[in-house]
């Protein structure tokens, strides 16, 4: 894959975009990772749903996983990127992959469904000081404008693309009959390149999906910056 950013160069950004998120502002990222064919998923993606309604302290997202699409049904928003990502903290984290999981700040996985602990993660997950690196978005035409402040490490930058809302008839499989209601469905993932702790403001193609959010994370998982459009 092409992951290509080009620099803006500073007289061209709109004045009118949004300083920096300081870090007691940063969402905590809260990722879902589902599947339309997992009959224990719904619970776990109304709560999702929930979460999203919450005030803008948070960013959930639901990746739709394709390991699932084996059976008799297949998932009309999985993406082998969602599959990839969820590998990746299954190494780092040793939780392995099911669904439905939650992954918290990157740091810490959760049976989705179980709300308290869940929301025991988000808690810890807000409790942490960790530096963050200032994130700020804005559409200029079909573009999405990043800027990053300036910090200290490096790490890699993700655009994601999502849907606010989706209702899906399930035709077949362990959910045959259901129409889910699924919030912040991600569309499409791709890296930005490398953030090395210098400032940056870089000009992307608009994402597939209605929404847009950048996620900063450091090789170990963490999450040093996020903001959404």
């Amino acid at each position: 894959m092409r992951h290509a950013a080009r620099l803006l160069l500073p007289l061209l950004v709109p004045l009118a975009l949004a300083g920096p998120a300081t870090a007691a502002e940063r969402p905590v990222v809260i990722e879902l990772f589902t599947s339309q064919s997992c009959s224990s998923c719904p619970p776990a993606e109304a709560f999702l749903g929930e979460l999203a309604d919450r005030p803008g302290d948070l960013l959930p997202l639901a990746f739709h996983v394709t390991y699932w699409n084996r059976l008799d049904w297949r998932d009309t928003f999985s993406l082998p990127a969602a599959t990839e990502r969820q590998e990746a903290y299954a190494q780092r984290l040793g939780a392995g992959s099911f669904t439905p999981q939650i992954v918290v700040d990157g740091r810490r996985s959760v049976v989705g469904s179980r709300r308290e602990a869940v929301n025991a993660a988000i808690a810890q997950a807000r409790g942490e000081a960790a530096a963050a690196v200032p994130v700020s978005l804005a559409r200029v035409g079909g573009d999405l404008v990043v800027r990053l402040g300036p910090g200290a490490g490096g790490a890699t930058i993700l655009l994601v693309g999502f849907d606010a809302r989706h209702e899906t008839r399930v035709a077949r499989g362990e959910n045959a009959g259901r129409t889910l209601v699924q919030a912040n469905v991600v569309r499409s993932v791709r890296s930005l390149g490398r953030w090395d702790g210098s400032a940056r403001t870089l000009s992307e193609p608009w994402p597939a999906g209605t929404e847009a959010a950048v996620i900063v994370q450091a090789a170990d998982g963490r999450i040093l910056g996020a903001a959404r459009s």
